[in-house]
């Protein structure tokens, strides 16, 4: 092949690319310029919120002082209730209720005789701070450092009472 003739080929599969450019260029006017898209932004905009409205998240966290809806969270109703009940719930009963860690098992009297013995003021002492005996291990407020210490000692109360 001589360059002539490759120079030939090559000039008219330029052309014929260009062809193809400028009638793709044309169609593509022809066919957007029949559609207004700023005609839509109201049917966009609506469709955006119905969007956010299908996405949106079914329940919401709230931290600090607003108030919890006790109807929707019968764990909050039943604290208000009784506090020492709730923190042995949400978190004592987890050593207690099964004698984890030589943790007298709650209502078990017999286990409960020679802590009772010590007084609260003890009993709330080991429950907040800590206490490592013979028989086990005490982790302060139970493990769970989000308990107040007016909720420790409602539950060591609780505790009490169903241990005499």
């Amino acid at each position: 092949m001589t360059d002539r003739k490759l120079f030939k080929t090559l000039a008219g599969m330029v052309a014929v690319l260009v062809a193809v450019t400028v009638v793709i260029f044309v169609l593509a006017q022809i066919v957007t310029s029949g559609l207004r898209l700023n005609a839509n932004k109201s049917a966009l905009a609506q469709n955006q919120a119905t969007i956010a409205a299908r996405i949106k998240p079914i329940g919401e966290v709230t931290v600090g002082s607003a108030p919890v809806v006790s109807s929707l969270i019968p764990a909050a109703s039943a604290a208000v209730k009784d506090p020492g009940k709730a923190a042995y719930e949400s978190t004592c009963v987890a050593c207690h209720g099964a004698g984890v860690a030589g943790a007298p098992k709650f209502g078990d009297k017999a286990a409960w005789v020679k802590h009772i013995a010590k007084g609260l003021p003890t009993l709330y002492k080991h429950a907040l701070h800590g206490f490592s005996g013979t028989a086990g291990y005490m982790p302060a407020k139970g493990g769970n450092p989000g308990l107040s210490d007016a909720d420790v000692q409602a539950a060591v109360r609780y505790m009490v009472s169903h241990g005499k």
